[in-house]
């Protein structure tokens, strides 16, 4: 989500430096992350600190809610 708001919209929902801290995180405890939208990011792409491709649909929505809250 923070990427797609960042990257796609021009209008980041995290500072850099909460991004980096969310990103390492997850890169830390891949492993024991539990989420059934895990499938929708990856390892390699989390390290890469972007996503290349298309976003899913699902993406786009929720960023959306978050930005409404």
């Amino acid at each position: 989500m923070a990427a797609y708001a960042y990257y796609v919209e021009d209008d980041p929902i995290l500072t850099d430096a909460q991004y980096d801290r969310l990103v390492h995180r997850m890169i830390d405890n891949w492993n024991k992350i539990e989420h059934r939208h895990k499938n929708l990011i990856t390892l390699d792409a989390l390290k890469a600190g972007t996503f290349i491709g298309k976003y899913p649909s699902i993406i786009a929505g929720a960023v959306k809610q978050v930005r409404n809250i």
